[in-house]
């Protein structure tokens, strides 16, 4: 591969690569060496364990790269230097993608909902998802990511950009990851 395809050119991508090299290290500091049962433990009945946040991660980011990816080809190469998000877009994003501890809360999409157990191999699968979010993003970084939208394919309805989506798959790692550092220090996590 040329070393182009490597390069990342312009600062919103280096800023989402290293939120998402940062949420890598935030994971592996959370769920690294637990056991099962406390990759499975839960605060309350109906709450994420850690291993269910890392789960629905890996599922988003696993059906929202290859839709964006999607829309990138035969798209307008053409390299911006910052994400633009629309009122929506941004609004959605405050309100239901990015860490707004006691703001609004939404219900996963059946698509993306984890399973009751989760296996110790969670964590792997999440860095996994997130290498396949950092390769999508060094490869979004030569188009013009604000005028390219994608099929969403949670709502169908909404056609956000692709730049938009970038930022949904960077921040609802954070959002998620704050959960699970929740759980892990919540009274009765198995030591």
């Amino acid at each position: 591969m040329s070393t182009a395809a490597h390069s990342v050119s312009s600062h919103w991508s280096t800023r989402l690569i290293n939120e998402l090299d940062a949420s890598d290290r935030r994971a592996e500091s959370i769920a690294k060496g637990l056991s099962a049962p406390q990759l499975n433990w839960q605060p309350r009945p109906g709450a994420w364990s850690i291993g269910q946040c890392l789960e629905h991660l890996r599922i988003s980011n696993e059906a929202l790269v290859p839709a964006i990816s999607e829309a990138l080809e035969g798209g307008q190469r053409e390299t911006i230097d910052e994400i633009k998000l629309g009122w929506f877009s941004g609004w959605f994003i405050r309100n239901f993608i990015a860490p707004n501890p006691g703001g609004a809360r939404a219900r996963a999409p059946k698509k993306i909902e984890p399973a009751q157990q989760v296996e110790p191999s969670v964590l792997e699968g999440f860095l996994r998802s997130n290498q396949a979010a950092r390769d999508l993003v060094r490869r979004a970084s030569g188009y013009d990511v604000n005028r390219i939208r994608y099929k969403n394919p949670f709502l169908p309805l909404l056609r956000f950009t692709v730049g938009a989506g970038l930022e949904i798959i960077s921040k609802h790692g954070s959002r998620h990851l704050l959960q699970a550092e929740g759980v892990r220090q919540a009274t009765g996590f198995p030591r």
